[in-house]
């Protein structure tokens, strides 16, 4: 599956974003569009960690790389790709 589909599941399923997923665009700001405020920040940090078994360092954990959904995205594949994982789903939804 897709990185951006799994990251828009977790926002959809996990933290109860109320944009439909098809309607999600890479650049929508995750608090002023989504409403995601610091809990729901860390929810999606620890769903993204659970579902594509990796690890988000605290110094990943940053306004940059959390400020939208496509920074969220390359973040990620950032880390599948420094861990040599493919863009894979480790359970939960997938």
């Amino acid at each position: 599956m897709e990185i951006d589909h799994v990251v828009k599941d977790i926002l959809v399923a996990e933290i109860f974003v109320e944009i439909p997923a098809g309607q999600m665009q890479d650049n929508d700001s995750l608090r002023n569009m989504y409403g995601l405020d610091s809990v729901g920040f860390l929810e999606l940090r620890v769903q993204c960690e659970d579902r594509f078994g990796i690890t988000i360092s605290d110094d990943d954990f940053n306004a940059d790389n959390f400020a939208t959904l496509g920074g969220v995205v390359a973040l990620v594949d950032r880390l599948l790709a420094a861990s040599g994982q493919q863009a894979t789903t480790h359970g939960g939804r997938s």
